[in-house]
């Protein structure tokens, strides 16, 4: 009988262990803390060589070409003047394609959504997982691939192993392009553009609409303004509409309309013309505040951690899905390889640890202007 493996988090990360693992001969089922799912959250990502490798893999190669092309680089000054342009044209694929292309990948039944993990067991025969929902799965394996905010990472590292906050956090909006004012539109659709000040800068570009749609009149601007803030003020902009203090973002529609108000206001005051009418034009902003988190340990006895849940890297590397994806293949291969379990989790470890505190490093030295 193939090993029971059980995946806690059922984003990117999750659906590239769990299809994987599914196709190698185990007995994979994914659970998401989220009931409504994670489609439509995604914005455009930069394709590293781990996710071509695995769209490969997954007979799904055609997902590459769905994306939206900039044709340039643009550097702006603060009255909005192009003061310098790189001609590298770069394709940002589509995160909501991929993520369904995958989710499609599992059968019904093998997802389950509203299942939030809050325990973790280890017992001699594998390892319990307890449910907000009063349920229990066991399984020979578990996986935490549930993001920077990991239930299950206390497990393997202990309660007190928590990402540290690097100083700094990103707005993003994702606005339908029909709402981008016109001149606006004109100098920044097609383009990847940027925008520095001291310790702040804020890009943009444009991305699939959320059904995937590459046709003018349906993507979306996808813009990104990191901003410094001490930890006292992070508190204020983290409190969300209920005034509920969030550990680590606040999705569209959470934030505060005094935060929101503020937020546009020094748009108008510190950003190019162009910039500031694309973030004005975002009904819902949502926010991430930045961590870094290099773990001790990715494995404790049968539980072993990936993606987010184990490194947390700055958005700068654009590596976020890649490492996922490399995470995942080298799980499948150390457990394929390997008839013992524990001989096949300490694999995993010694080849993708290394790994996952050279990324974070980067993302350290590429931050190093904001932090």
């Amino acid at each position: 009988m193939s090993a029971r493996i059980l995946i806690v988090g059922g984003s990117m990360g999750g659906l590239f262990a769990g299809v994987l693992l599914a196709r190698a001969g185990f007995d994979v089922t994914i659970t998401e803390r989220s009931v409504q799912g994670l489609e439509g959250r995604g914005a455009g990502l930069v394709a590293q060589r781990e996710v071509f490798d695995i769209l490969r893999e997954v007979g799904v190669e055609h997902v590459a070409q769905i994306g939206v092309e900039a044709r340039e680089r643009i550097y702006l000054d603060r009255a909005g003047t192009i003061i310098s342009r790189q001609p590298t044209p770069q394709t940002q694929l589509s995160w909501d394609v991929l993520f369904r292309t995958f989710r499609n990948l599992v059968p019904e039944g093998r997802y389950q959504t509203g299942r939030r993990a809050v325990a973790v067991v280890k017992e001699a025969d594998g390892v319990r997982v307890r449910y907000a929902d009063g349920g229990e799965e066991h399984a020979d394996v578990l996986i935490g691939a549930d993001g920077i905010g990991s239930a299950v990472r206390a497990s393997v590292v202990g309660p007190q192993s928590l990402p540290e906050y690097v100083g700094y956090a990103t707005w993003r909006g994702l606005v339908p392009e029909r709402e981008v004012p016109p001149a606006a539109a004109g100098q920044l659709f097609d383009r990847f553009a940027f925008y520095e000040m001291p310790g702040s800068h804020i890009l943009g570009y444009l991305v699939t609409g959320p059904d995937g749609s590459t046709a003018v009149g349906r993507r979306r601007y996808n813009w990104v303004w990191y901003r410094r803030y001490m930890r006292d003020e992070l508190d204020g902009v983290l409190t969300d509409i209920g005034g509920e203090r969030r550990s680590f973002s606040l999705a569209p529609g959470q934030m505060r309309p005094d935060i929101v108000a503020t937020m546009r206001a020094d748009a108008a005051r510190l950003l190019p013309p162009s910039f500031a009418a694309a973030v004005t034009a975002e009904p819902r902003p949502f926010i991430h505040a930045i961590f870094d988190y290099a773990p001790a340990h990715m494995v404790a006895g049968r539980v072993a951690l990936m993606g987010d849940a184990a490194f947390v890297a700055r958005p700068h590397t654009a590596m976020g899905v890649a490492k996922a994806a490399g995470d995942a293949f080298a799980l499948r291969n150390a457990l394929r390889a390997r008839p013992d379990i524990d001989a096949a989790l300490a694999a995993y470890e010694a080849e993708r640890a290394p790994v996952g505190r050279s990324i974070v490093a980067y993302g350290k030295r590429l931050g190093q202007s904001l932090g």
